[in-house]
């Protein structure tokens, strides 16, 4: 964990050019399963509860920054202080009592959340080694609905580096991990990635299964009674995922929907990347129900908001859609959405 964190904070190229594997998620994954349906925790260690909770108000203030500024925005920081901070502490203490226990939770919680930055923001080799380490710090400290989580995230990389297959595999671990604990929200979340994997493969009877699963799920969720980590497992969120799933399976009706519904909880809680990713995905719907003009606004609508955050998914959707629209150019609405979003995002236009 130090390493990796010192790693991240200098920038080293061997991590920038490093590629994601498949293989190297499958022993952890299996690991963690195993040890979840087989293990229980035992207890020893001497951390105050004071320290667990100041690492957790930490994670909070990140989380909060990434949900409303992108994963690039403040990665760096939360590398140094975990490396600064937590690491020498667990070095001292093991999760063998409550305290220790909650330690490594708090600890783990921190390490998904700078994969998730690091996925965010394009860099999947160094997301998915700080998910593994999340993996395995969920798994020593008995968390099983964090460690559900964890694979959630590692699904999802899965599917958007294209491997829909592995991806599903996940997402069911997942679940059979958290048989041994409780989260709707989190199942909620395997059931959606789940969907979105599916989606990708084509099999859409699978798919739509699945959302109405997630959807299921999502109904009996009590966030009061949800960790921190849970907290932005909510409408915007989930809807965002169903409409790239009907987006993926050519149902432009209902992936308009449900980018809809996403939009407007985005909107409401100011949530710029989460807005940007569904008016993207409304801009997909209608251009494929042949409505340039909708097409265009959505674009433009999502240009603006991801030039407002650093995020490499927000920006990657805007270059998508000027690729599948340049062939309108003729329209005034698509020209108008072509400028601006050259504009405001001068690198994804020069990568279109």
């Amino acid at each position: 964990m130090a390493e990796l964190g010192r790693h991240d904070m200098e920038r080293r190229t061997f991590l920038a050019n490093a590629l994601f594997s498949v293989a190297a998620s499958v022993a952890p994954s299996r690991d963690w399963l195993v040890a979840t349906l087989d293990e229980a925790g035992t207890a020893r260690g001497k951390i105050n509860s004071q320290q667990v909770e100041a690492i957790r108000r930490t994670f909070g203030v990140f989380q909060e920054l990434d949900v409303m500024r992108g994963g690039g925005h403040a990665r760096q920081q939360l590398s140094a202080y975990l490396t600064s901070q937590v690491v020498p502490l667990l070095k001292s203490n093991d999760p063998t009592n409550d305290t220790g226990r909650a330690l490594y939770e708090a600890a783990a919680e921190q390490l998904y959340l700078l994969g998730w930055m690091a996925f965010d923001n394009g860099e999947h080799a160094l997301a998915q080694r700080y998910l593994l380490q999340a993996l395995r710090l969920a798994q020593a400290a008995g968390s099983t609905e964090l460690g559900a989580h964890v694979l959630a995230g590692l699904s999802d990389q899965a599917t958007l580096t294209g491997h829909p297959d592995h991806a599903v595999q996940l997402a069911k671990a997942g679940r059979a991990g958290l048989a041994r604990g409780h989260s709707d929200a989190c199942l909620a979340d395997l059931w959606a990635l789940q969907a979105r994997a599916e989606a990708a493969t084509g099999d859409a009877k699978a798919a739509t299964r699945s959302v109405h699963l997630s959807e299921t799920a999502f109904a009996g969720v009590d966030h009061g009674n949800e960790p921190e980590w849970a907290r932005f497992i909510d409408s915007a969120y989930l809807n965002g995922e169903y409409a790239h799933v009907f987006r993926d399976l050519q149902r432009p009706e209902e992936a308009a929907h449900f980018a809809r519904v996403s939009i407007t909880e985005s909107e409401r809680q100011n949530r710029a990347r989460r807005g940007s990713m569904a008016q993207a995905a409304l801009s997909r719907a209608a251009l494929d129900n042949h409505d340039l003009e909708t097409a265009a606004s959505a674009g433009m609508a999502a240009a603006k908001l991801a030039a407002t955050v650093k995020s490499s998914r927000s920006t990657e959707a805007v270059g998508d859609l000027r690729t599948r629209l340049r062939d309108h150019h003729d329209s005034p609405a698509v020209r108008d959405f072509l400028d601006l979003s050259g504009a405001l995002l001068p690198l994804t236009s020069a990568r279109v």
